[in-house]
């Protein structure tokens, strides 16, 4: 898909500024707005079409995207006594300044050593290597009881999935997945993994999705509800 890069300008929307995002697509066939957990307001347009019909299209759902916008949860910093979800479960982030080691999870307390301008980042990190070897060893498991096997298993930072499956067999998952409850993390995996086999969302696919999880109903209900705060964290 061509996608060209985001660009982004401050828009009065009601009388407030708001961060627009407008990208074009070789694909797109109209002008299409949506709300973005972290980008905001984002206006998608085909590659003929004026930045003024963006924002004509912004205009005309003015008050829906003012409802939306203040609908979402507020973004969530990695500081210390911030409650950070791991498997779903509250954590705190506690600083430890003399302390050595980076940064580990206990029990409900993320402990972070060294200066403060590093915590963010550490904390981050910290994530990030569990969610690797949590999300490498739950796809691994889940594709050998489905006689299939990916190529690789990649962790990124993406703001827009929670996971993905290229042509090729790469699997990849969203860090953030960690911070949700084991059963949205079971049905991620599978879903991804289902894909290994099926590249679209035909019936065949859901069976293999469902033989491989019992939660999808559940998973997706939990993510639609508390998603885009899974989204704000960081």
């Amino acid at each position: 898909m061509s996608v060209d890069p985001l660009t982004t300008e401050m828009v009065p929307v009601r009388g407030a500024l708001v961060s627009v995002a407008f990208r074009r697509s070789a694909r797109a066939r109209r002008v299409s707005l949506r709300i973005d957990p972290t980008q905001g307001v984002v206006i998608t347009l085909p590659l003929r079409a004026s930045r003024r019909a963006g924002l004509a299209l912004l205009q005309t759902h003015e008050a829906w995207v003012s409802e939306r916008l203040d609908a979402l949860p507020q973004p969530l910093a990695l500081i210390p006594g911030a409650i950070v979800p791991v498997h779903g479960l509250a954590h705190e982030i506690v600083h430890v300044p003399g302390g050595r080691g980076g940064a580990w999870v206990g029990e409900e307390k993320i402990f972070v050593t060294g200066q403060p301008e590093f915590l963010a980042r550490r904390v981050a990190d910290c994530l990030k290597r569990l969610a690797r070897q949590r999300l490498t060893a739950m796809a691994t498991e889940t594709a050998g009881r489905a006689a299939l096997r990916p190529k690789t298993i990649r962790i990124k930072d993406t703001r827009s999935r929670w996971g993905s499956c290229a042509p090729d067999g790469t699997l990849a998952f969203c860090w953030r997945l960690i911070c949700a409850p084991e059963f949205v993390q079971d049905y991620v995996v599978a879903h991804e993994v289902a894909h290994l086999r099926h590249m679209n969302h035909g019936t065949q696919f859901w069976a293999l999705t469902d033989r491989l999880t019992p939660h999808r109903q559940n998973a997706t209900s939990w993510l639609a509800r508390e998603g885009a705060s899974l989204l704000r964290i960081g």
